[in-house]
């Protein structure tokens, strides 16, 4: 298949495959990086970009030494690119209706692209071998606002600390409960004991579930002695093990990093859990995609 691109001079004959490819590029920073992406050599990702470039007229990347950089002329068509790469899977979608195929384009948080997806997508993959997964990691509050302007169809999310807009929703997958994780030697102890006397490895609060355990902190009178504050629950798992403090998080998906030594100590009180689910686009062409990731990842989280 081609796609005609127009220019003010002339219209352009452009392989579709050789336009993903100049994106892949660009989204991996290297000739080398899209290569291994592709599954082609190096050469042949050169030897694409350079027929682009020629059919185009214009240079689309600059090389320098190993890494490249979009030229001007590149920046101003990649957005055009990808939405026409994004057309032509629709074609397909469409064209293939009697066949639940196509591509589906997907975010995932950190915890959920670990934890959660690669079941659900096992689940797809034997039941819908003809669907494709363009996976995108990222924090929930960016893959929120990538499915609400169409960029993503779906993503893996924490509940929104928002309302949503009316053409989007959501389903619930999972929650999580906050937890005190101690090293193992502090098995037996109090929980708000352990957070009120021992070093605090604080899960950022600039992030939704940070500020769950800050919340919890805060209505339970409890002023931390603070260490440490990162975004990042499997790096907060290895310094408790470490023997640098505690910390309270939420009791998030395995798997965890192997060889830890910890202990994970409900509350005493009741607080509020972590929620993670999948948001999606009711305006997605892919609906019927969308579809089977939202029945697949209900049976797979049951």
């Amino acid at each position: 298949m081609q796609l005609r691109l127009c220019n003010p001079a002339r219209i352009d004959n452009v392989e579709t495959q050789f336009l993903n490819t100049f994106v892949t590029v660009v989204e991996q920073g290297s000739m080398a990086a899209a290569a291994r992406v592709l599954n082609i050599t190096p050469a042949a990702v050169a030897q694409q970009i350079r027929t682009v470039e020629r059919e185009l007229g214009t240079s689309l990347i600059a090389r320098v030494g190993r890494t490249v950089s979009m030229t001007e002329e590149g920046a101003r068509i990649l957005q055009r690119a990808r939405e026409l790469l994004r057309g032509v899977a629709d074609l397909r979608s469409i064209a293939n209706d009697s066949a639940v195929s196509g591509e589906l384009h997907l975010g995932a948080c950190p915890t959920a692209l670990a934890g959660m997806l690669p079941d659900i997508l096992a689940r797809m993959v034997e039941q819908f071998p003809e669907i494709n997964v363009f996976i995108r990691p990222g924090y929930s509050a960016e893959l929120y606002r990538a499915v609400e302007t169409g960029e993503l169809d779906a993503a893996l999310v924490l509940q929104a600390p928002f309302t949503l807009p009316k053409t989007c929703d959501w389903q619930l997958l999972r929650e999580e409960p906050l937890v005190v994780i101690a090293p193992q030697s502090m098995a037996g102890r109090d929980p708000h004991e352990l957070l009120a006397n021992e070093p605090l490895i604080r899960y950022d609060r600039n992030q939704w579930g940070g500020r769950l355990a800050d919340d919890y902190l805060r209505r339970a009178g409890i002023v931390p002695r603070e260490r440490f504050e990162l975004n990042g629950l499997n790096a907060i798992a290895v310094m408790v093990d470490r023997g640098l403090g505690v910390s309270l998080v939420p009791d998030w998906a395995r798997p965890w990093p192997e060889g830890l030594r910890l202990v994970r100590l409900p509350l005493p009180d009741a607080g509020e859990p972590r929620r993670i689910g999948i948001v999606w686009s009711r305006s997605s062409v892919r609906i019927r995609l969308v579809n089977v990731l939202l029945e697949e990842s209900r049976k797979t989280m049951q």
